[in-house]
């Protein structure tokens, strides 16, 4: 009670100052609806607002302090449905604002980003993991709270190897996306001297949910002796029949069993368990990865506009890049941008259904910076020059 006096004695004494300088801050949401790839089971099934209701709760969060700086802010939803018309949304929205925060396939934020619009914008792109947007394909006018791919294996491998299951065997899915975290857990295993010695790509027509007792310890027999099987099945179509069906008893990782997740509802620690409380008021249902992504790119808007009394985007962008910047995200380590190439740094909770097992950097994996640059791109190994410009 008396840090919430204090905090109301502040805001009233800060208010008054900043009244003559109100800022209107609205932000646009641009979702491009894809096609799912179908899978076996139901039991997952994607909600129809997933991502837009963090951006939603955002809002509120950054309302709630604006409410006492004179910044009011706004959130403008553009769903752009399967063959819709992505680049003419996008100039409705860069019309309005230049505060943008994307929920799209990597080729559609690339041809976001590059419209002669869109110069002068800022991007945030809450729910993108492909590795190529922080790398070879990044762009001076995009930042990330989405994690890529690699910062998620890499926290696996950290795990991995903290606990000594070094042989590794890799099963992998047709799917593009389970391809792309196929190779990211190859890339990781190799950054962090381990080796996936066996891999076999998952390619059955069959109906596992009848036929997994027999077909899997056939499919996983010829791997002969390993620690862990990694699974790269991101569309949750087959990882499900694969658990306690193998033919050696081994735990499983990646997309099933030991997941290296964004968010998850077993992540409560850090005040996540308020959070995840306001979340499932606002939306009826579990936060996930791509809600959490973004809130964190709204709240990232709001936390850069709040410390510079501005709505400049080149003037925030800046201040998300210095020193300056953090963002509490409920994960226990402040997170802040990496000014090459726009990445912001976040733990990587390791999970099960029922709880937390760990969460990443690990204890012992140091970095002459800060620890959370050991997940993910580092700047030796980052091919991204939009930012040196």
């Amino acid at each position: 009670m008396r840090f919430t006096s204090a905090l109301c004695a502040l805001a009233c004494a800060v208010a008054p100052a900043l009244a003559s300088a109100e800022l209107a801050i609205p932000i646009h949401l641009i979702r491009q609806q894809v096609e799912q790839p179908p899978t076996l089971s139901n039991l997952d099934r994607i909600p129809e607002d997933n991502g837009l209701r963090g951006a939603e709760l955002a809002i509120i969060d950054n309302t709630t302090t604006g409410r006492f700086l004179g910044q009011t802010y706004s959130l403008t939803v553009h769903d752009v449905p399967v063959g819709g018309d992505l680049l003419a949304e996008a100039r409705a929205a860069l019309a309005e604002s230049h505060l943008i925060v994307l929920d799209a396939p990597m080729s559609d934020i690339l041809a976001i980003t590059d419209l002669p619009e869109a110069e002068g914008a800022l991007f945030i792109n809450g729910t993108n993991e492909a590795p190529e947007l922080r790398d070879s394909q990044c762009r001076r006018n995009l930042l990330h709270t989405a994690p890529s791919m690699l910062m998620r294996t890499d926290a696996l491998m950290q795990f991995l190897l903290q606990k000594r299951w070094s042989r590794l065997a890799l099963v992998a899915g047709t799917n593009e996306r389970d391809q792309s975290f196929a190779v990211a857990l190859t890339r990781s295993a190799r950054k962090f001297g381990m080796k996936i010695a066996a891999s076999k790509v998952w390619d059955f027509n069959a109906d596992m949910r009848r036929n997994a007792s027999a077909e899997v310890p056939l499919f996983t027999q010829e791997f002969g002796d390993y620690d862990v099987l990694l699974v790269a099945d991101e569309i949750g179509d087959f990882g499900r029949y694969v658990m306690y069906n193998t033919w050696l008893p081994r735990p499983l990782a990646g997309s099933e069993g030991i997941k290296p997740v964004t968010w998850a509802p077993v992540v409560e620690q850090w005040g996540a368990a308020q959070l995840q409380f306001r979340f499932h008021e606002l939306a009826g249902r579990d936060m996930r990865p791509e809600d959490y992504g973004t809130w964190a790119a709204v709240r990232s808007i709001g936390e850069a506009v709040t410390r510079t009394s501005s709505d400049d985007p080149e003037t925030l962008r800046s201040f998300m890049l210095s020193d300056h910047f953090e963002l509490a995200g409920f994960k226990g380590a402040p997170m802040t941008f990496r000014d090459w190439n726009g990445q912001m740094r976040q733990p990587i909770a390791l999970v099960h259904p029922n709880a937390v097992v760990a969460q990443a950097p690990l204890e012992g994996f140091l970095h002459q910076r800060t620890e959370l640059d050991t997940l993910g791109l580092d700047t030796p190994e980052s091919q991204c020059t939009a930012f040196k410009e």
